[in-house]
């Protein structure tokens, strides 16, 4: 069976850095699991962390490119127009076919991001993923309250609304996907989704809590000195808008306060570090309900072999037990 690593855990816990360490040891590739990093011009904000010369190649096989970082390929970055949407559906069908192509070459495949969702689409498989998005049950049900779109979930999925946590019972756009895929499979009559089958380690980043925010706002920091400031006012100028789904990425969003003139610079900076925090907490509630993941404190002095001798037993065996 296809060996794939998995590398996963929240913001800002060198997640890129260990993958690279382990691509090189075990002859790997990685694939990006960012949903901010699929743009292109959007390299500061996003943590991509190219080296200035670097440009994407792509090769004869694939028209997907890849950059090169330190003798090892990731690929990922830089899939789309930041003026258009990416859909999950459609980074799906871009990690399905590197993946195979990984294999077919006698190569490593490494997925490393903490998007929770991509994650879980290439490992799990997700059902409704390719139910298309329908305008007209969208627009029919922009008005209606959050009890009332529930309400009318409960009606026709009464299962998938007896799933939903208090958070997304009030939320109206997760309701209303939900009731436009209820919708769909009833009319398609749908009975079975597949999904690739992987032999996966997981393995996952972890910091205490005050080191991790530390780290967090310092990366934010650096961003800024990097010229996150320059890149988004070129965004602007080549036409991107900030209702467009890239510019509703962490960092971007914050700064279209101080871009108008709404709020001072430091402000932005700070709204900014604080909702880059909250999103690394959401991402440990997700990675944490895996049970697959094995997790490392990467502030453990003993991190780094540890993470390579479990890899390092799983890529050569079948059977392999945590440290």
């Amino acid at each position: 069976m296809q060996k794939l690593l998995v590398i996963c855990g929240p913001t800002a816990t060198g997640k890129t850095k260990l993958g690279l360490m382990l691509a090189k040891e075990f002859d790997g590739e990685i694939i990006s699991a960012d949903s901010r990093q699929v743009y292109r011009n959007m390299d500061v904000g996003t943590g991509k962390d190219l080296p200035s010369s670097s440009r994407i190649i792509y090769p004869w096989f694939s028209k997907y490119g890849y950059f090169l970082i330190d003798g090892v390929r990731v690929w990922g970055y830089d899939l789309a127009d930041p003026k258009h949407d990416f859909s999950v559906s459609q980074y799906l069908r871009f990690s399905e076919k590197i993946i195979s192509d990984i294999e077919k070459r006698g190569k490593l495949p490494i997925a490393v991001g903490g998007t929770g969702l991509y994650i879980k689409g290439i490992t799990d498989g997700i059902p409704t993923i390719s139910v298309p998005r329908n305008l007209g049950v969208r627009k029919n049900l922009e008005n209606k309250t959050s009890d009332e779109l529930y309400e009318m979930l409960s009606q026709i999925d009464s299962l998938k609304a007896g799933s939903m946590n208090s958070s997304d019972k009030k939320n109206p756009r997760r309701l209303i996907r939900a009731i436009e895929v209820a919708t769909w499979m009833i009319d398609h009559s749908v009975k079975e989704f597949l999904k690739k089958e992987y032999d996966t380690l997981f393995v996952g980043l972890m910091a205490p809590k005050d080191k991790l925010e530390a780290r967090i706002n310092n990366r934010v920091d650096e961003r800024i000195m990097g010229g996150f400031e320059k890149e988004v006012a070129n965004l602007i100028k080549i036409g991107v808008d900030w209702n467009n789904q890239s510019m509703m990425s962490l960092g971007y969003r914050q700064w279209r306060d101080f871009y108008e003139g709404a709020v001072d610079r430091d402000v932005a900076i700070s709204e900014w570090k604080k909702e880059e925090r909250k999103y690394a907490k959401r991402q440990i509630v997700w990675f944490k309900k895996n049970p697959k993941i094995n997790w490392y404190d990467i502030l453990s002095s003993e991190y780094l072999k540890k993470v390579e001798n479990l890899v390092k037993r799983w890529y050569h065996q079948d059977d392999v037990q945590k440290d």
